[in-house]
């Protein structure tokens, strides 16, 4: 199927974005859906989607370099298949191994391929001021899929089934594959006995410790096992950095060419990344719980109040290239993103309570929206014009690692900031309040902070609560709610106004022409 065009690369680029993006968030509005069709529990549930961003991280260095060795385009081909064939498992799921073995493993091998495969491909298609749009637009793709998800995932649930998530990825695998001759071939640079498989196992090894350890952070019993993971995997990473300058030295083909880290642009551009993932993840994680727990609002229409945030990120990530050429400098459009981000942050701040409804989160979800399509417009162009041509697959390799790390960061450490929120609220309110005298009042708040994670508090009431206290008990909870999303989303204000300090020392580049 041969189609012309000056951006047939970038919306292929953009289609295989979006599916990867699209389940993580679409799925997380159907886990009560897949719990009772799968006769699985919750747990397992939210285990089968962390897996799927630690197998993305952990393999993706190495999903990188192999382009080296079979080439960019058929990296991204193997890649888009592998990913078809999880989708296919993933739809045909009769019990939660099966959903595993395609979504987790199967589409994170997949997306480990194609990530840092359609960041070169466009990187190789475009220059100058048409590379700046191009990425632009792949960056408001993949965030504006990340989105919009809830509302697909919260449609075919509610209407359909959640199988047909997994089945229009299909559908969107084999409009790509049909498209496959519009994407330009790089010669292989590398033989794959030069593949350094020993930096291959240290970096997937480091990852997977360093990213689930993170993620353990989402349940507080099992904090005193973060460090034991933690620790390990960060000393395991500065092994394979040292690794790979061994290697350097003695003129082998490494699988992460550590030059990279002395450019200060392609530093700034991925710790910059980590700083946007981080609170974009968070807001789409806390905000469908505090609609579904406080309003009770549908898990379709979570999707419909997040839209004000999905449209504003892809319209300023295309808009981006305008801004670039009023300020002149990409710096000053990062911190300009920073701060715009910050803004949105607390403007939200102030508008959780008992009386919320989802107009009134409309302008703060707009503002933040705004910064961070600004933000996209411009990281990921300048992260991988630090690296240069000839380093394009090691550059792609770190700069998706990276998003990765700060999404999976993003979701587990604002999420537990939301549960400490929650928790502690509990105790200070219950310790002060009179009206509990049938129960001690650390079992009330155990039942109570048992309730708001089960998720179940606009269908069912907490068990053990006494009838007559059940009203005051939800009222309280829903307040205490409120006030940790207040917290969080401070917090997330001083994140990205963090960014965007550090974002002043960022190298001055001249503007491309």
């Amino acid at each position: 199927m041969a189609v012309k065009g000056k951006w047939t690369v970038v919306i292929i680029a953009c289609i295989a974005i979006f599916i990867i993006v699209l389940d993580s968030s679409a799925m997380n509005v159907a886990i009560s859906a897949l719990v009772e069709e799968l006769n699985t529990t919750l747990s397992t549930v939210q285990a089968i989607i962390a897996l799927y961003a630690l197998v993305m991280a952990s393999l993706m260095l190495l999903g990188s370099k192999l382009q080296n060795i079979i080439g960019r385009k058929r990296a991204f081909l193997v890649g888009t298949i592998i990913y078809g064939a999880g989708s296919l498992i993933a739809t045909l799921s009769v019990n939660a191994a099966m959903l595993l073995i395609g979504w987790a493993v199967l589409e994170g091998i997949g997306a480990a391929l194609i990530l840092p495969a359609t960041t070169t491909l466009v990187s190789a298609e475009y220059e100058g001021k048409d590379r700046v749009v191009a990425f632009g637009i792949w960056g408001g793709i993949a965030a504006a899929g990340t989105a919009v998800g809830p509302i697909v995932g919260g449609f075919f649930t509610t209407f359909l089934t959640w199988r047909l998530v997994f089945a229009s990825e299909i559908v969107l695998v084999i409009v790509i594959l049909l498209l496959r001759s519009r994407l330009s071939e790089s010669e292989p640079s590398l033989k794959w006995k030069e593949l350094d498989i020993f930096g291959a196992i240290l970096s997937i090894i480091s990852l997977v410790l360093i990213v689930f350890g993170v993620l353990l952070l989402r349940t507080p019993e099992k904090w005193p096992l973060v460090p034991l993971l933690t620790i390990p995997g960060l000393v395991l990473f500065v092994v394979f950095l040292l690794w790979q300058s061994r290697r350097l030295r003695k003129g082998l083909e490494p699988l992460f060419d550590i030059s990279l880290l002395k450019k200060r642009m392609f530093n700034f551009g991925n710790i910059d990344s980590i700083l946007q993932q981080l609170p974009l993840a968070g807001v789409l994680f806390v905000i469908p719980i505090f609609l579904q727990q406080v309003t009770g609002v549908s898990a379709m229409m979570t999707g419909v109040a997040l839209f004000p945030l999905s449209i504003t990120i892809f319209a300023f990530s295309l808009l981006g290239g305008k801004f670039l050429a009023v300020l002149r400098q990409p710096k000053y459009v990062v911190i300009l993103g920073f701060v715009v981000s910050a803004a949105g942050a607390f403007i939200l701040r102030g508008n959780f309570s008992l009386s919320t409804e989802i107009v009134d989160l409309i302008l703060g979800l707009s503002v933040f929206g705004t910064g961070i399509g600004l933000l996209l417009s411009q990281l990921t162009n300048v992260t991988m014009s630090a690296g240069g041509a000839e380093l394009e697959s090691d550059a792609s390799g770190l700069l998706n690692t990276s998003k990765n790390l700060g999404y999976s960061m993003g979701t587990a450490l604002i999420g537990v900031l939301l549960i400490i929120g929650v928790f502690s609220g509990l105790v200070t309110e219950i310790g002060e309040s009179p009206e509990y005298s049938q129960m001690p009042k650390e079992q009330i708040e155990q039942e109570l902070f048992d309730y708001f994670q089960s998720m179940q508090m606009q269908t069912s009431e907490p068990p053990e609560i006494p009838a007559e206290d059940v009203p005051e008990a939800n009222e309280l909870l829903d307040s205490v709610i409120s006030s940790a999303m207040r917290l969080t989303f401070m917090v997330l204000g001083i994140i990205l106004l963090l960014g965007g300090a550090i974002s002043i020392f960022m190298p001055k580049l001249k503007a491309e022409a």
